[in-house]
Order: C-alpha cells, then structure tokens, then sequence
C-alpha cells in the first residue's frame, strides 16, 4: 500500500508553536514533528511508500525528512505552487502512485488506527472511496457523514446547517482510502474542496462512498490546546491501546432503565430523557479507554408500536443529547424481534426467534468482531437480570443498578458481580476495580 499526506497547511492556529518558522505538521508533539508520528505509524504496518503533497514553507519538510532512508521509508514530494485546497493537488497525483488506491491523511492529524482492517472494509464494499468515521465530543459544531445501515455515505451535514433535529454523532476525520480513479474527477491546478466538491459528487452520481466507522484514536491537533492533549495522551499509552490491532474492552450499557429513564415501552422520541447519571457516567467511559457500546432489546417493533426507523431516530435523540455534553457511544445496537406471538397489532417480520435478543449474545457477538473486543475483560451493565445473564452468556463480568427495574423482573437466577445505586456508580466501581 501506499500512502500520500497533504502536509501544506500554514497552521494559523498554531503560530504560538510554529512561530511561522516551520509549516503546520512540522508543530512537535511530544519531540517529534506530528509528521514523523503519522509515518511511524504507518511504516510499522509496513507502509513504506510516502508522497508528501508539501506547500507553505514545504522546504523545512525536505530538510527534515529528505528521501526518508533515515525514517525507513521511501518519499516523495508533490509541491504546490499556489493552494489547491484538500483536493486539488490529487489532480496531479497519478504519475506518483504505484498502487490502484492509497491512503489519503491530513497533515494536521495524529492517529494510531488498524490500517489492514480499515483496507479489508474497503475491498470487501468495493469502495471508491472510504471515509474514516467516529464520534467525537463536539458534533454540534462538526461537519457531519450521514450513513445508511450498510455504511454506505448517504450525505454531508454541514456544521453550517441549522441542526433542529436529531442526528448521528459521525464525523469525518481527515483520513481515506482512495481508489486511484477518484484523483480523474479532481480538475487540474484547481482549488478543489474534497468532501464538497469531489465525493458529494461523486455520491450523487451514485459511487461507492463508504464510512469506516472505529473507535481508534485519530485526532485533529490543529489548536495549542489540542497539541497539549495529545502529548499526554501519547505519554500515558492512551492512543496506542485504542488501536485495534490490540484487544480492546468494553462496557455495554443496557438502555431503557439504565442510560435513560425507565418509562414504559419507549417507542415515541418524547418518552426518550436521559438518567441523570448518564452524561457523567459515559464520561467517564469515555475517559477510561473502555468503550461505550449500547447493546439493547427493542420488541416495541415486532409489538407493532413503531418501526425500525422510529428506535433509529430515538438512538439519533440520544447521541445528540449526549454530544451536547461533549460525550460519545462507540456504538449502538439493537434487537428489534421479539418471538412470542399473539399481539393483535404484531409485526409478524419480527415475531421470530433470532441471536441477538439478549439474553443472547448476537450483539455483544458482533460488536466483540467489529472491534477486537476481549468479553473476558468486559463488562455489562443493566437493570435487569436478563441483562445478567446476557453478560454471563458473553463471558463478561457484570453489574446491576437500582434504577429502572433494578432487578425486580426475576427472570433469570443470577447474581451480579457489581450492585450499584446507578450508571455513575457502575462505572465509577468497574474503572476503580480496573
């Protein structure tokens, strides 16, 4: 594989580091320059093959790193004359690539991610393009990739738009991986903008344009503030142990009773509010290097009370509520089957048995595949014994809280390993415990 970095940006955010001396990737984070981070990350997944697209001050990066023997890699160095914008310079790109796609990485971004995996999603959607995606803890001022159930990128939601609905927290984050036929769309010696002028073109037209959704560590570290995160991020082993080449461990919340308030069956996006609990406990998830994952039964619509896309638009209630504090689920699944029949509003599609109704474990299963989860090393936290016992199913160890049903469904004889007043609680006593 190939990788091809866009390190010209000037970094006006920036100057109280770069003094205007060195460009914007050059800025060190724990004494190295942000480029030399990116590429050691990629030369230990034995991508050796680099093109720097290099512009304001580009010769500091020439002197720098050279023809990248003493870095382990093989450089090459794209120049721009005048800015092209993020996608411009790929017009001039193809004489360059040696492979039929290549990985596409903003300058400004620290990351530690899976790089096969994310390239094994790419063949296996026989994208054109592939977007990297992830929830961050400021989507309401991000510029948002709306995606379908297959992951395929539906559309862009500017951070310009005036958001007076729900949506997912699901934000672009300046890395790809690009067939080499994307740089013929790009005209030459053009400023080109990438995701408004190339790939929503290329989606309208309909291309394959996917979003690799992960919970790895990939940051922008444009700001002073953020350069100042990252290096103790860095030093802590923190961005290293969120890539997932490493077995991860999560902490899979129950919904209704847990995360948000017990109110009958939720079936309508106005009986959806939050525990008060929630945002401190996710919080501090998110904090912990656990993920947050929201694994949960959902037969309000094989009881025929709502659809699919009504349990979508609470979830969507959810993240945004939860992004407005400034935190994050890695993920969200939900079980909408239920097998008992005899409803007189019944949806018969869903009466049917399947895998991932808990006590079953189809999607702790599943999200333990996407995410090289360890359930050894996992929780489940819930309200109820079914919740219990899914997590005994899993192999995770497990915690009760007292909201919600707070145990009293009976329906299974197990005991938990953690009694909790609440979700604060439960995740307060897992991370001590850790």
């Amino acid at each position: 594989m190939q990788a091809v970095i866009m390190a010209g940006g000037k970094g006006t955010r920036l100057r109280a580091i770069t003094n205007d001396e060195i460009p914007k990737p050059m800025a060190p984070i724990a004494g190295k320059p942000i480029l030399e981070w990116q590429m050691e990350c990629l030369r230990r997944q034995g991508i050796t093959d680099v093109v720097l697209i290099i512009g304001h001050l580009g010769h500091k990066i020439r002197e720098y790193f050279g023809d990248g023997t003493a870095f382990g890699l093989r450089l090459s160095y794209l120049e721009e004359t005048t800015p092209l914008g993020t996608a411009g310079a790929l017009s001039l790109l193809p004489p360059l690539l040696t492979q039929d796609c290549f990985y596409l990485i903003f300058g400004d971004v620290l990351f530690d991610i899976d790089l096969e995996r994310m390239r094994r999603f790419h063949q296996e959607k026989r994208s054109a393009a592939t977007l990297f995606v992830h929830p961050n803890t400021h989507p309401f001022d991000s510029d948002l990739v709306v995606c379908d159930q297959e992951d395929r990128v539906l559309r862009f939601d500017s951070k310009q738009n005036v958001r007076d609905y729900w949506y997912n927290n699901c934000v672009n984050a300046g890395f790809y991986l690009l067939e080499r036929s994307v740089c013929d769309r790009v005209p030459p010696n053009q400023k080109t903008d990438l995701e408004k002028e190339v790939l929503s073109r290329l989606i309208e037209e309909g291309g394959a344009v996917y979003g690799y959704r992960s919970p790895e560590y990939i940051k922008d570290v444009g700001t002073v503030d953020r350069i100042r995160r990252a290096e103790e991020e860095l030093t802590s082993g923190f961005i290293a142990r969120r890539s997932l080449a490493k077995r991860q461990r999560a902490i899979f919340l129950d919904r209704d009773g847990t995360v948000n308030r017990k109110n009958g069956l939720v079936f309508q996006e106005e009986q959806f509010a939050l525990e008060n609990c929630a945002v401190k406990a996710i919080r501090a998830i998110n904090d912990s290097g656990y993920l947050a994952i929201v694994a949960t039964n959902q037969p309000v619509v094989a009881r025929g009370l709502c659809e699919v896309k009504d349990v979508e638009r609470i979830h969507r209630k959810m993240e945004t509520l939860l992004g407005r504090e400034g935190v994050y689920l890695d993920d969200i699944r939900f079980c909408p089957h239920h097998p008992d029949k005899g409803y007189p509003e019944e949806n018969p599609a869903y009466k049917i048995p399947c895998h991932c109704r808990k006590p079953d474990i189809g999607m702790l299963e599943y999200c333990a595949a996407r995410y090289n989860i360890d359930l050894s090393a996992s929780w489940m936290i819930g309200d109820t014994t079914i919740d219990i016992q899914t997590g005994r199913n899993a192999g995770t160890k497990t915690a009760l809280v007292l909201t919600g049903d707070a145990g009293k469904d009976h329906k299974y004889d197990v005991k938990p390993d953690l009694i909790c007043a609440d979700l604060a609680e439960a995740v307060r006593e897992i991370i001590k415990i850790s």
